[in-house]
């Protein structure tokens, strides 16, 4: 089948500590990867530990304690809530995603922008700055833009021109509640546009081109379950897990590893290979050994703006006739906290080069 044989001659180039897991601890249940951290990768000791106590505030990916201080529970929830507005006010727009709007080029970071301009509007640029990939590279660049963005005079005024995300920011009254509004800004809106682009890149680069009745939520099922988001979980060393294992100390953290679980050749048929249509008729979130999103003890509260804004792009794309240069044969996979291809370029069917 034609989709098949250019899937076959691109090749995916995992970090080596990532292929090191791949090749060193895939099917295994439990391994020691460092004196003092044990990785789990089997669906039911996985179930097991995570259900045995929920998450630390310095566990939770986002909601870490910001400028030193706590995020709860409730604020971290309320804040979700908060940008699950902007997205909804975003999709329910008459015409989200034109048939003119042009997505070609390199991705994530096409869909990255596209999505910053969509969801965030007419948000002053000293948040949109924020949604920039290049903060990426060092958390003191990012310290530094929202130090000097606190400090900038003439304040935005709060209104309905202004994301409900921003609003936090001008209704801010101290330089020390303005600094810890835009980290807010970045810690809410930045991982959801990263994570969108991201998986439509994973679809692409791991499925296309896909056969025409393809649902687009099963091939994003299906790219998260081989490039899933959250591809490690930690716990921090608890008493709770001795006594679940007794392979696991006292001393010992653990390192959830659904990149290992995805791939398990005990829970997965062919499991290297995407199949879109082994979706048809499983629940996601009822299918063990799956947990792109976390544990369904804890879902990631962001989910459920990622996949319409996912679906969103990937129809987008495939109605416009955009492909994967054929000529890109292999794509690097890094080892970051949001696991996805580094760059796949995408092009016009009639404009993108042949190799």
């Amino acid at each position: 089948m034609p989709s098949a044989m250019t899937r076959t001659r691109r090749t995916t180039v995992f970090a080596p500590r990532l292929q090191a897991l791949l090749d060193e601890h895939l099917g295994k249940d439990l391994v020691r990867l460092e004196p003092d951290t044990i990785g789990i990768a089997g669906a039911e000791l996985s179930d097991r530990i995570l259900s045995a106590r929920r998450a630390t505030e310095t566990e939770r990916p986002t909601f870490k304690p910001l400028h030193g201080r706590s995020i709860s529970k409730a604020e971290a929830s309320s804040v979700m809530r908060t940008i699950g507005k902007d997205v909804r006010a975003a999709l329910e727009q008459p015409d989200p995603l034109p048939d003119t709007t042009d997505l070609s080029g390199p991705w994530p970071i096409t869909g990255h922008r596209f999505l910053s301009r969509l969801v965030l509007r007419d948000d002053p640029y000293r948040l949109r700055i924020l949604m920039s990939r290049t903060l990426e590279i060092d958390p003191r660049l990012t310290w530094t833009t929202i130090v000097a963005g606190a400090a900038l005079p003439r304040r935005p005024a709060p209104g309905p021109r202004l994301t409900h995300l921003a609003n936090l920011f001008a209704e801010a009254g101290t330089y020390h509640d303005r600094r810890y509004a835009m980290g807010i800004y970045r810690r809410a809106a930045a991982p959801v546009c990263f994570t969108v682009s991201t998986l439509v890149a994973n679809a692409l680069w791991l499925g296309a081109p896909f056969a025409d009745g393809a649902s687009n939520r099963d091939i994003l099922y299906e790219a998260m379950r081989l490039l899933p988001p959250s591809w490690n979980l930690l716990r921090n060393r608890s008493a709770e897990y001795p006594a679940i294992d007794d392979r696991i100390g006292h001393e010992d953290d653990i390192l959830m590893l659904p990149l290992l679980t995805h791939r398990d050749p005990a829970l997965w048929e062919a499991p290297n290979e995407f199949r879109p249509e082994r979706w048809e008729g499983l629940d996601p979130d009822n299918t063990p050994g799956y947990m792109p999103f976390g544990h369904v003890s804890e879902r990631c509260w962001g989910r459920h703006m990622v996949m319409p804004l996912a679906e969103l792009l990937l129809d987008h794309i495939r109605r416009t006739g955009l492909v994967v240069a054929p000529g890109q044969r292999t794509a690097e996979v890094p080892l970051v906290g949001l696991l996805g291809v580094k760059t796949v370029h995408l092009g016009h069917r009639s404009k993108v080069r042949h190799g």
